[in-house]
């Protein structure tokens, strides 16, 4: 644990050296919103979010916060260890052009529905009333499920340090969250608005009360959410295997490591059941295994939590960002960030100036990261990038 801010109406618990002016405003806001419980939590990752930092951590008593776990509802990380102790640079190459060609990225959909069966299964006693923006996006997530998006979702191949190649995959609900996450969030809005506001529009912290019919909804559609968020990245995970047996028939695989970043959980904290807000944060319960990945220029991790109390059992979800998109892209060497990536003999996705937004450069240094957890998590595996694809 770094150190503690007691200006406020809640503690804020650090596990960083530095904080930019914008990020400790939205953590301010946080400790003085008037449902959330004994303190807040900032990951060593954190920046800048909308309504709450990415990084952050935050538990509330008897209402939901939508902006406190973003739009991108379930988003994730897929990690799976292969038999393969190494893989040449032209081998990876024609793996990762596999995979471009296999798997939509960006904004593309696939031409057809996926099957029913892969989606998180509906029961009949869920109706339209009970879960409305997951009936009217249902046919739309079947043409989205295994794309992994844009932004900072990859495809990654990387060799961990225990001698064996590694599969990574990071993606979230695509746009089926995205239109949950808007929908709740316009409804908060409205209920702050219609009962005094208490807390300042310009804080974008509205909430939701959990008993509710907004508030139970949301919790329920922000579940599947999370689920299909899993589904997708294992969807994913499936094609890539099968690329990779393409190339090496008698590869075998590991059990998947599925962890999720951006979600809300009733758990128990300081003698409460609250309901615990990770926006851009990783579960870190002692013994549970988790994933931290780095920027397509560094290392990532696979780690076993340590259950500290004070973060609420959580740990960062990764580098975190240095720079913002349109910053970096100001900002960065195009030639400098391409020759970062190629001395390491990485094969990356830095291709152009608007791709800098996600060049090494653009991200904290994952190294640092590490050391400001030290009380939350413990390094099982050190993974090193071969080779990605970004959306």
């Amino acid at each position: 644990m770094i150190r503690t801010i007691d200006t406020e109406k809640k503690p804020i618990t650090l596990w960083l050296d530095t904080i930019d002016h914008d990020t400790l405003e939205q953590a301010r806001n946080l400790a003085n919103h008037p449902f959330v419980y004994h303190h807040v939590a900032i990951m060593p990752d954190a920046h800048v979010g909308y309504g709450m930092p990415i990084g952050g951590v935050a538990a509330t008593e008897d209402v939901v916060i939508p902006n406190a776990v973003g739009v991108d509802i379930g988003c994730g990380v897929c990690a799976v260890q292969t038999s393969l102790p190494h893989l040449a640079q032209p081998q990876l190459k024609k793996i990762m052009q596999a995979v471009r060609q296999t798997i939509p990225l960006g904004f593309k959909h696939h031409t057809t529905a996926q099957p029913h069966e892969k989606m998180p299964h509906l029961t009949g006693t869920l109706t339209e009333k009970e879960l409305p923006v997951i009936c009217r996006e249902y046919d739309n997530g079947r043409l989205q499920l295994g794309t992994l998006g844009g932004g900072n979702h990859f495809i990654e191949l990387q060799r961990g340090d225990d001698d064996c190649i590694w599969l990574m995959i990071h993606s979230g609900s695509r746009n089926i969250g995205y239109q949950v996450a808007g929908h709740y969030n316009r409804l908060a809005i409205a209920y702050n608005q219609a009962h005094g506001a208490k807390i300042p529009p310009k804080w974008q912290l509205d909430y939701l009360p959990v008993q509710s019919d907004a508030g139970q909804r949301y919790l329920r559609e922000m579940h599947y959410c999370v689920q299909f968020a899993a589904a997708n990245r294992q969807a994913m995970m499936h094609k890539v295997s099968e690329i990779l047996l393409d190339f090496e028939p008698s590869v075998t695989f590991s059990p998947a490591l599925d962890v999720a970043h951006n979600y809300a959980a009733l758990e128990d904290h300081f003698g409460k059941k609250v309901y615990v807000h990770r926006k851009g944060a990783t579960r870190a319960a002692a013994g549970q295994a988790g994933i931290i990945p780095g920027s397509q220029g560094s290392t990532s991790y696979i780690v076993r939590g340590l259950g500290n109390r004070e973060s609420f059992c959580s740990c960062s979800h990764g580098a975190g960002r240095k720079l913002g998109r349109k910053q970096a892209q100001r900002q960065l060497n195009l030639q400098e960030e391409i020759r970062h990536l190629e001395q390491q003999g990485i094969i990356h996705s830095i291709r152009h100036t608007k791709d800098l937004d996600e060049a090494a450069g653009a991200y904290k240094d994952i190294t640092r990261v590490m050391d400001n957890q030290r009380d939350l998590v413990q390094i099982i595996t050190t993974l090193k990038p071969l080779a990605v694809v970004k959306g």
